[in-house]
């Protein structure tokens, strides 16, 4: 493990993982211009942070969950000015934001899948938030049980209990939209 004064320079770290950072604000926000946004605010708030980096956790851990947290607040702030959006429809234009989210933007995605993947990920934003994260770093990211624990700091079991559960939710919520 690192330690704080052991830590890499900021252009190793940016260098080592923004293409994981990047594919995380990707999965979550299925946009590129908006995951490239949010990628800079990431590795802003590394820099600034990275005094309170804590030895007892692996750097990519760490990043791994700033990188959540960023898009998780993202998302919320998006769900907060949609819900209260009609007070302010009158005096202010749609944001680029507000018009980024409302397009699916994959680049890993072939145009004729393009269709069915954003029903996937469609369903996948339904999800409460740790589901979708478990399941977004099980599936899309690729890593085991533990290594999503430790960023989401549970026990492996909960994070089988939690992917069992999206998976339940998914299936239940994709019956209910071929019936309406």
């Amino acid at each position: 493990m690192e330690k704080r004064n052991e830590l890499p320079s900021f252009e190793i770290i940016y260098s080592d993982h923004s293409k994981m950072v990047f594919n995380l604000c990707l999965n979550y926000l299925k946009n590129e211009a908006v995951a490239e946004d949010l990628t800079q605010e990431v590795f802003v708030k590394i820099y600034h942070k990275m005094d309170t980096f804590h030895a007892d956790a692996q750097l990519k851990t760490w990043i791994y969950r700033l990188t959540i947290n960023t898009c998780l607040d993202f998302l919320r702030a998006q769900k907060s000015k949609k819900r209260f959006g009609f007070l302010f429809s009158l005096s202010r234009s749609q944001t680029e934001y507000d018009k980024a989210l409302t397009e699916f933007n994959h680049p890993g995605v072939l145009l004729e899948h393009k269709e069915r993947t954003a029903q996937v990920f469609k369903l996948i934003d339904q999800l409460p938030d740790r589901q979708k994260t478990a399941l977004l770093l099980h599936v899309t990211e690729g890593l085991n049980l533990e290594e999503i624990a430790e960023i989401m700091s549970a026990t492996p079991k909960a994070i089988e209990s939690l992917l069992g559960r999206a998976r339940v939710t998914l299936k239940k919520n994709r019956i209910n939209e071929g019936n309406s």
